[in-house]
């Protein structure tokens, strides 16, 4: 929606800036782009989603065996990132709230850490919290390598995005580093997983090694990124990341009914 409406994400049939619609062939959501809806209609589907979610909250925190205050810290705590992130009505909400005026997050090389954020401490330690009812540092242990994956999702699509964006006026970390260290970060961000999973199958039991079937398919990845066959490279990263979670939590769930006495990885 934020790219859209500021003129980042073209309109198809716009014959003003042929260059821009070219480039704009790459995007993966093309909802608005394509006129599926319009962007009020996108507003307020924000909106009733924001609303589902803070209803569904509501109700859970009275099943939860977690304090009140701690999961409302996290979640309305979390909502501000995805604002940040994102940009539109929300932002624009959330800056008026605290009396600032900035860009999204993704416009300043800052994406990064946000996603890092949302997609790994955050929605962990509230998942786990919400059913323990206490906090724990090893949700957020055993959630790394997940983390890193949808990192390298993201830095795979704002890499292929890189001429796009800065034409348009967007920094990312991309553009900070460069094609040839974008892809070294891209490596150790698919590359760091398989070492933690190894650490796993040497100090708590070698049915952890399942994860590892989809290195070949890793490897694959990074030889697409290194010739420069990025078109596609965010949507089969996706699918890495879902074949290696799958594997990764079928792994532990193995281990435990395996083992009598639970281990931890560090």
């Amino acid at each position: 929606y934020y790219d859209y409406v500021h003129g980042v994400d073209t309109p198809l049939n716009d014959d003003n800036n042929k260059e821009i619609i070219n480039d704009a062939d790459s995007v993966d959501d093309r909802t608005l782009i394509e006129g599926l809806l319009k962007p009020n209609d996108v507003v307020r589907l924000g909106l009733l989603l924001y609303t589902i979610g803070t209803i569904a909250f509501l109700f859970l925190t009275n099943f939860s065996p977690a304090k009140e205050p701690y999961l409302a810290i996290i979640f309305f705590g979390a909502l501000p990132l995805s604002f940040l992130y994102t940009g539109g009505i929300g932002n624009y909400l959330f800056i008026y709230l605290i009396l600032i005026k900035c860009k999204s997050f993704k416009y300043i090389a800052l994406g990064d850490i946000i996603i890092l954020l949302a997609f790994g401490p955050i929605t962990v330690v509230y998942s786990y919290m919400a059913q323990a009812g206490h906090y724990s540092n090893y949700p957020i242990l055993y959630a790394l390598p997940l983390t890193l994956n949808t990192e390298a999702i993201l830095h795979s699509n704002n890499t292929r995005d890189m001429k796009h964006d800065r034409s348009v006026g967007i920094l990312t970390l991309s553009i900070l580093l460069g094609k040839r260290y974008s892809y070294y970060l891209y490596c150790l961000l698919i590359y760091s997983p398989y070492i933690i999973i190894i650490y796993m199958m040497i100090y708590i039991s070698w049915y952890c090694f399942l994860p590892l079937i989809t290195i070949i398919y890793a490897y694959r990845l990074c030889e697409e990124f290194k010739h420069d066959q990025l078109i596609k490279l965010p949507n089969r990263t996706a699918l890495l990341n879902f074949l290696l979670g799958f594997l990764y939590i079928l792994s532990i769930i193995i281990t435990n009914t395996i083992q009598k006495e639970q281990q931890f990885l560090f």
